[in-house]
């Protein structure tokens, strides 16, 4: 298995430096590992590979400690404490959910019939909790992808059941925004037609009209390789941009758009310097820019942001991301790979490895 992850390093590092040997202009060095100009991650106060937390985006201490005691305890009250004091209408509480959901599923898929035991006592004991009911219907979405094929019986009898939880938790929290966003993947995996999609995004929008990971969990409906195109992904990111207040994160949104269709083989020379990307990336970078530094999306754009800006060769601009997101690495695009860890760190390597090729330093790196 070593071997292969090795492999997979190398191959993504062929395919990204490949192009850059090719133009006219200062390639970057490799140097062996261990060599005295190889990077070292504590050069740059970066964390080891092995220490990546792939848990989450960014810190949310509150979140860990209560996931730590949760599994050790395989008591739930500390999660429903948790959920019971955190807003309804902010992104926390969606995180939080997810957070919660994907612990007991990676519980279930290590221990079959026994992992996420704690979750099953939740609902039993409180099927009235509406954070319960919340995290209930998120297992089921994700226990969907990971367990079985998109458009099988199984994966649609799982979002079937997820659903109706969905609508037990919408009853159990009126007001509250997340029910419907959980659902929004249900009608992704489903194929809701445009007009019932449309129906529920009214709902979203109507509760938390700001949501950014609502708007993510939306445009993922609107890409080309579910129920859209990439004028109709396009439309929703850029629409939805244009109208978010200053402070949003929303202006972002049309950068995963163009994540979400890039082609698996790129031969267009050029690709990250074109104008479509290049003005992805300003509108992200303005918004990060923009937003209050406690967003708890903030992380997610930046990880986003340090793969468009890696392959655009913007090294420093690459580098002052990585400073501010380094040791959680839970979100796209990382978390598309079979190693989140293990992706991030070779991105993070080459960041380095251009930066100090074009005069960077640690001593000259803005925090």
């Amino acid at each position: 298995m070593e071997i292969l992850w090795f492999l997979i390093a190398m191959a993504m590092l062929a395919a990204v430096i490949g192009p850059f040997a090719l133009r006219r202009r200062s390639g970057i060095r490799q140097v062996a590992p261990g060599s005295p100009d190889a990077a070292d991650p504590d050069t740059y106060g970066f964390m080891r590979q092995e220490e990546l937390d792939i848990r989450l985006p960014g810190p949310d201490q509150d979140l860990l400690d209560v996931l730590d005691v949760v599994q050790h305890t395989q008591d739930w009250r500390a999660a429903a404490q948790l959920l019971a004091g955190t807003p309804k209408d902010g992104e926390v509480r969606w995180q939080r959910v997810q957070a919660f959901a994907g612990a007991a599923s990676l519980e279930l898929q290590q221990r079959p019939g026994v992992g996420g035991a704690w979750l099953r006592a939740w609902r039993s004991e409180s099927p009235k909790d509406a954070g319960g009911a919340q995290v209930h219907a998120e297992f089921l979405v994700q226990q969907a992808w990971r367990s079985s094929t998109a458009g099988t019986d199984d994966f649609r009898i799982i979002l079937e059941e997820a659903r109706a939880v969905c609508g037990e938790a919408a009853l159990l929290a009126p007001g509250d925004p997340v029910p419907y966003i959980v659902e929004l993947a249900v009608a992704r995996g489903l194929g809701y037609p445009h007009e019932q999609f449309d129906q529920l995004w009214a709902k979203v929008i109507d509760r938390a009209p700001e949501h950014m990971g609502a708007h993510l969990a939306a445009l993922h409906y609107w890409c080309e390789k579910w129920h859209g195109s990439r004028q109709e992904a396009d439309h929703f990111a850029t629409t939805a941009a244009a109208r978010a207040p200053h402070g949003s994160l929303l202006a972002a949104l049309p950068l995963f758009a163009v994540y979400e269709h890039v082609p698996d083989v790129n031969l267009v020379q050029g690709f990250y310097q074109s104008a479509v990307v290049t003005k992805a990336v300003e509108g992200a970078l303005f918004a990060v820019h923009s937003a209050r530094p406690d967003d708890p999306m903030l992380a997610h754009v930046r990880h986003l942001l340090v793969l468009f800006l890696v392959r655009s060769e913007r090294w420093a601009e690459a580098m002052n991301q990585l400073v501010r997101v380094d040791g959680h690495v839970g979100a796209l695009p990382w978390t598309h790979s079979g190693d989140p860890a293990a992706e991030y760190t070779v991105y993070r390597n080459l960041a380095v490895a251009g930066y100090e090729a074009n005069g960077g330093s640690p001593a000259t790196l803005l925090r």
